[in-house]
């Protein structure tokens, strides 16, 4: 499609701060085709972006950007893929205080659309990712820890019908991961609701209680 070819032409031009007014205004033309009516493509299509200055075009693109609802992928923004990446590592830590052996490992896979991530554990089997591993997720570790932490949670109980993990103090209760106070933390709603660790840091937290 034209418009999200237009849509990676100027992300790609934004990011490397090389933007320029021609496919700004070809992009918000494409838009207006498809029936976008946003205030920023009416802007564009209404003022002469070439006489903009370099940080009003930059502003006006982004806006447009967000009006085409344009997501960018890996391939755009890899390092997103790091951090989540180094999220999976951390939750992997849990894994293992939970039975579960091996580093587990993070793929792209494409399937019927542009590549999603993926999760591989080390016995081979596969939790599903996607989406919720997309986008702005990947541009903060603590967001993306949480994330991470949720869609292994819910990958591994839809495989084992099992709760993991479990609060200690509410044994029939699983814990949920969240974040609370800067810190990505597993959450359980028992009681008035407590904090049962770090994501991460199970294990270390079972080594302490046995101490």
């Amino acid at each position: 499609m034209k418009a999200d070819l237009l849509c990676r032409r100027v992300f790609t031009a934004l990011r490397e701060g090389r933007l320029e007014a021609d496919p700004v205004v070809e992009l918000a033309c494409e838009l207006l085709d498809w029936g976008h009516y946003g205030s920023a493509v009416r802007e564009v299509v209404e003022r002469v972006p070439a006489g903009l200055a370099a940080g009003e075009l930059a502003g006006l693109a982004a806006r447009l950007l967000d009006e085409a609802a344009f997501e960018p992928g890996f391939d755009l923004v890899p390092e997103r893929l790091d951090v989540l990446r180094e999220a999976l590592r951390v939750v992997a830590r849990d894994l293992a205080a939970g039975g579960i052996e091996g580093e587990p490992r993070l793929e792209l896979v494409e399937e019927f659309g542009p590549a999603m991530p993926r999760i591989l554990l080390a016995d081979g089997r596969w939790i599903a990712g996607g989406p919720e591993l997309c986008g702005p997720v990947g541009d903060d570790l603590t967001c993306a820890v949480a994330t991470m932490a949720d869609v292994v949670q819910c990958g591994l109980m839809e495989q084992t019908w099992q709760v993991w993990p479990v609060c200690a103090e509410h044994p029939r209760l699983g814990a949920h991961a969240v974040v609370r106070s800067g810190e990505a933390v597993w959450w359980c709603v028992g009681g008035v609701g407590h904090v049962v660790g770090a994501v991460g840091e199970l294990g270390a937290r079972r080594r302490s209680g046995r101490r």
